[in-house]
């Protein structure tokens, strides 16, 4: 198992469960199998680059954040609800997001 692959997997796994899903659940979003999931998340699957796109895509991160050690969203993590509000504004379409700010906005004038 390659160092690469090992952390490539922690931080697909590390996504996942931000997100409450199960390796199944992913694998049902990328048409695959918990098994196949498991086994990328331990390190022990090569995975294609098309595969490590949809599972990002699938996870609403940037593909470049499953290649680092590090978690680029920690700061923001330590604060449940400023977590919580990204995450469900994640799952929204482009135009949502932008009333919700919008919205936010104007209640937070001062």
């Amino acid at each position: 198992m390659s160092h690469l692959a090992k952390t490539i997997g922690e931080q697909i796994r590390h996504y996942r469960t931000l997100r409450g899903w199960t390796q199944e659940q992913l694998a049902e979003v990328l048409e695959s199998q918990g098994t196949y999931i498991g086994r990328v998340e331990r390190g022990e699957q090569n995975i294609q680059l098309q595969t490590l796109e949809k599972i990002a895509d699938a996870l609403h991160i940037n593909v470049y954040a499953l290649f680092s050690e590090r978690d680029p969203f920690e700061h923001l993590k330590q604060d449940e609800w400023i977590w919580q509000s990204v995450m469900l504004l994640k799952e929204q379409n482009v135009q949502d997001q932008e009333r919700a700010f919008r919205v936010l906005r104007e209640m937070l004038k001062h």
